[in-house]
């Protein structure tokens, strides 16, 4: 057999090759090829999304190969259809958006990916920026710098909120979720979760309160995004939402742009409506210089770096040569997005 393996310049190829050799020894050929990401932005390509690279690069690499470990290469319907050989894909991120699952399907092409690779990182990347903004580090940091000694800071009106004590709600409760709960428990917060598909009484059991988005956001003095993007939850929090939240809170988004209406939030924290914002994802990325929430009071900002760990990259690394072992062996995938292909291939 002969495997791609398609890393970049974080998961790289030669993490995707030592995993492999773990998982399947010396047997398989594996070849490499390196995209660019990210010293160059990911973006679409032909008809998928958060790809980098080009179809034609990644036709020319696969050519023989029964199956391909990646994390961000773009398989397209002109991809599955210039590589007849291909049998199985594995994405080594929480979903495979880079991949054309009904071109996928249609070519009787496996799909797996990584869910939870990213979520330790994510969890604590979350809680660093909660108590940034919070306490206005960033901004203390950056007057400092300037020469500008900010002890005004200390005044009763200018004060931080901490986490010992407060409400902390947080719209979704999945992998990243639940350990950002049990992070904000040992701080001391009482942590409310808003999720349709959480077990409530596995929440209870956790030590989390669920509830209804609305009584979520009308109770919480911190409100942390951790949702997946879907079309449902598209602008979930929106202005309708945001108007819900108590005077002063503050909004955390470290999960997709999408899940958040960006449009009213520079007035919002103006006025003192919201008292603070962090962000690591947003409505277009990277914002344009003209981006209205670059001047707005008590933004905190990180260029969609929530995941980047070494950690991460090993750990995507092995649960995508974990699953290519399993297709080798003709085991059922732990993490299909297509199980229909496999199902459809057993005798």
């Amino acid at each position: 057999m002969r495997i791609l393996a398609a890393g970049d310049h974080f998961v790289r190829p030669d993490l995707l090759r030592t995993a492999l050799r773990e998982e399947l020894g010396s047997a398989p050929e594996i070849t490499e090829l390196t995209l660019p990401w990210p010293h160059e932005p990911f973006g679409p390509v032909g008809d998928v999304q958060e790809a980098s690279g080009t179809e034609e690069q990644l036709a020319e690499a696969l050519d023989g190969a029964e199956l391909c470990v990646t994390q961000m290469a773009p398989f397209t319907e002109k991809v599955f259809t210039a590589c007849p050989d291909l049998r199985m894909v594995a994405v080594s991120r929480g979903g495979p958006v880079n991949v054309d699952l009904a071109a996928a399907t249609r070519h009787g092409v496996a799909v797996s990916f990584a869910p939870g690779r990213n979520a330790p990182a994510a969890a604590e990347f979350a809680i660093g920026l909660m108590l940034t903004a919070m306490r206005r580090i960033t901004t203390a940091d950056a007057e400092l710098k300037r020469g500008k000694w900010r002890g005004d800071f200390y005044a009763y009106d200018e004060g931080g909120i901490e986490l010992d004590g407060a409400t902390v709600g947080l719209v979704g409760y999945g992998a990243i979720g639940r350990i950002v709960a049990r992070v904000l428990r040992a701080f001391g917060s009482h942590v409310l979760v808003a999720d349709p598909y959480a077990d409530p009484a596995a929440a209870r059991a956790e030590g989390v309160e669920p509830v209804e988005l609305d009584d979520l956001l009308r109770r919480s003095s911190v409100v942390s995004l951790h949702a997946r993007l879907t079309p449902e939850t598209h602008h979930l929090i929106d202005a309708a939402k945001l108007e819900l939240l108590p005077e002063g809170a503050v909004l955390v988004n470290s999960a997709r742009g999408g899940l958040l209406d960006y449009a009213p939030l520079p007035e919002l924290l103006r006025n003192g409506r919201l008292g603070a914002l962090a962000l690591d994802v947003y409505d277009i990325e990277p914002p344009p210089a003209d981006w209205p929430l670059h001047h707005a009071p008590n933004v905190v900002t990180a260029p969609h770096l929530a995941g980047a760990t070494r950690q991460t990259a090993h750990r995507a690394a092995a649960i995508t040569a974990a699953e290519a072992g399993r297709f080798v062996r003709g085991e059922k995938l732990a993490h299909p997005a297509n199980p229909e292909v496999q199902e459809a291939a057993r005798p």
